[in-house]
């Protein structure tokens, strides 16, 4: 067991990168991203708000319902 240990610990000191090499890492996974069209944007936004409204409106209606119906149960009491 004790074996296994020192294993996993050479091969992780063996992994481990420098900070330059992790910097030239992440600039290049960055520059592999790509970034939505201007249209897109708007797009995403506009859905975005519409299923808020929608959800809204919809959790509204929920709440108002279960407050109308605890109304209704206090006054039984």
């Amino acid at each position: 067991m004790a074996e296994n240990a020192d294993k996993t610990a050479k091969v992780a000191k063996a992994n481990k990168t420098s900070p330059a090499e992790f910097i030239r890492q992440v600039q290049t996974e960055g520059r592999k991203v790509v970034w939505p069209t201007w249209p897109d944007t708007v797009r995403i936004a506009i859905f975005v708000f519409i299923m808020m409204t929608i959800l809204s409106l919809f959790f509204l209606g929920v709440d108002s319902l279960f407050g109308a119906l605890v109304r209704w149960l206090l006054t039984l009491a």
